[in-house]
């Protein structure tokens, strides 16, 4: 079977800092390995963790919406139950197909490259790359909205409800 591994360093908020009560999106230098392709970018980890989430039971079209490895992040779009979340960025960034086959997903590259992953270790993998991005987010201060941020903070709730929806319980 294929091989698909993806891991972030130099995680910090936009500003460089280690810790930021005003900033939502966190970031970093994200890696993955699809077969034996390297793809690497500074990119917004939190958008990649739930892009990624969402792929477990989504197929994803290269190019079609959001980047997998994407630039930016820098808006989040509530829907009105706020358990969902469209985050808005740059078309900056790195994208790969993850389309669903039986046990297995295939992600494709723009170049054509394609790599079959049985789904079980796609998810633990996908899963440990979200518990790590959550993880830096719990070790940090409480994010801080001010009254005339109310749309940044409904679709801060929405991101976090979204995404343990889609996560579901974590293994202790």
């Amino acid at each position: 079977m294929g091989k698909f591994k993806i891991d972030a360093i130099d995680l910090h908020w936009i500003d460089g800092t280690q810790d930021d009560p005003s900033d939502y999106c966190l970031h970093g230098h994200a890696i993955a390995y699809i077969g034996d392709q390297k793809l690497e970018c500074d990119a917004t980890l939190s958008a990649t963790a739930l892009y990624l989430l969402k792929t477990l039971t989504e197929d994803h079209v290269i190019y079609e919406d959001n980047q997998m490895l994407p630039c930016c992040g820098f808006i989040y779009i509530p829907n009105e139950n706020l358990d969902n979340v469209e985050i808005m960025g740059c078309a900056n960034g790195i994208d790969w197909t993850v389309r669903h086959d039986g046990d297995c997903v295939v992600l494709e590259l723009d170049d054509g490259t394609t790599e079959r992953v049985l789904l079980d270790a796609y998810r633990e993998e996908v899963f440990r790359f979200a518990d790590k991005i959550e993880d830096y987010y719990q070790a940090c201060t409480p994010k801080e909205f001010s009254e005339e941020e109310e749309p940044a903070r409904e679709g801060y709730v929405a991101f976090w409800n979204e995404w343990h929806r889609r996560r579901g319980e974590r293994k202790k």
